[in-house]
């Protein structure tokens, strides 16, 4: 029998949540470190061109993925259902996300950022990525505790395959009981 008096345990942090703002300070401190040394060899007006033509490349690829991904929409939209969800190679083509990605990071201001952005504009970086992601999607989609977010998605993907959800509402109506003799009781009023 222990007579203490029970604290409550403090929620654990993520991973993510401890390391993502020390990777955050150290990928830009190693921007700076390398613009610097680029500036140092090749000079300050060559960086600053390289910085300007990274941020012009990223402004069109979004510009030019965005289209698509709007042009795609529509598309979806104006066929309704009339056709089954899209293949997964169909998906895979398209990749909007990850070339959006790859034009976010393009503008931003560094050298690392820019080499990362150049990268995702590869089409079979941009697969092999997207196939990562949805590995890692199902797999803690597959480990969600019940009642959570994760496991709402894996119920509605179990049950509609095609991803589409039917928001409605049951109505049951079951026929009144007999009354019970000798007990005074009646069924309820129902309208």
């Amino acid at each position: 029998m222990t007579t203490g008096v029970r604290t409550p345990t403090a929620p654990r942090r993520s991973r993510a949540r401890t390391f993502l703002p020390l990777g955050v300070a150290a990928w830009l401190l190693l921007e700076i470190w390398l613009l610097t040394l680029v500036a140092g060899a090749a000079g300050g007006f060559t960086v600053f061109a390289l910085l300007v033509a990274g941020a012009v490349l990223g402004a069109v690829v979004i510009k030019k993925a965005g289209r698509r991904a709007f042009r795609n929409l529509t598309e979806a939209f104006q066929q309704s259902g009339a056709t089954p969800a899209a293949t997964p190679a169909d998906r895979q083509d398209q990749g909007n996300g990850l070339l959006m990605l790859g034009g976010l990071l393009l503008m931003l201001p560094g050298l690392i950022s820019d080499a990362a952005g150049l990268l995702l504009l590869l089409p079979p970086v941009r697969r092999s990525i997207g196939r990562h992601a949805e590995k890692s999607l199902e797999r803690r989609m597959r480990q969600a505790a019940p009642g959570s977010l994760g496991d709402a998605l894996r119920q509605a993907r179990i049950h509609r395959p095609d991803a589409k959800v039917v928001q409605g509402e049951v109505i049951r109506q079951d026929p009144p009981a007999p009354p019970q003799p000798g007990t005074g009781q009646h069924p309820p009023l129902t309208p």
